[in-house]
């Protein structure tokens, strides 16, 4: 059977191919642009990622600078202080000093994301959670950063209407993330059970 050339939208249809059942022409322009749609999606996702890092850097910067060591602002009377705190360990200072065991755990969580960030670039549909991914990255890197240079985290956001441990803007990060990727997987089983309804 013959080619026959025809305007779809803006997309060349190049003929139907009876083995595989295609129409050639149409799955090539969607391909490209799906691989565009994701790689902008890529760019954006590792842009995000430095701009995060370099944000959770800077306030640990200005706190330093600014507010003594175990000194307190208070930035929203009875909410939201800034403490200025050197962490060696993690949530509620535990495993203090184990520097050695924070580095292979971030390299390892690191490996794992950097992975799965990737793995996710072409699919489009599991943009929620790349984005969540980045999060997660971001705030990884931002306190090996300050564990690797310093030996110990900046913390300094101090939340006064809960006994919660003072966190910072990577530890933000990290949690924004985890919700972004929790809200990712409920929507891709949404759309796993709405498809297996359709069919």
């Amino acid at each position: 059977m013959a080619s026959e050339q025809k305007a779809v939208g803006t997309e060349k249809f190049t003929g139907f191919r009876p083995r595989t059942g295609e129409f050639s022409g149409i799955l090539l322009a969607n391909d490209k642009t799906m691989k565009g749609g994701a790689n902008t999606m890529l760019i954006f996702d590792s842009l995000l990622i430095l701009v995060l890092i370099a944000t959770d850097q800077l306030i640990k910067h200005a706190v330093v600078v600014n507010i003594a060591l175990g000194g307190q602002h208070v930035l929203v009377p009875g909410w939201l202080s800034l403490t200025h705190l050197r962490n060696d360990g993690a949530a509620w200072s535990i495993l203090q000093g184990q520097l050695w065991f924070f580095a292979v755990i971030a390299i390892f969580a690191l490996g794992v994301m950097g992975y799965f960030f990737w793995h996710y670039r072409h699919r489009p549909k599991q943009w929620v959670e790349e984005l969540g991914l980045a999060f997660m990255i971001a705030g990884t890197v931002g306190n090996f950063i300050d564990r690797l240079v310093q030996g110990y985290v900046v913390d300094m956001f101090q939340l006064d209407f809960i006994n919660f441990p003072i966190f910072n803007f990577a530890d933000s990060c990290l949690t924004v993330g985890v919700i972004l990727i929790m809200i990712g997987v409920f929507l891709a089983d949404r759309r796993e059970e709405h498809q297996s309804h359709g069919n």
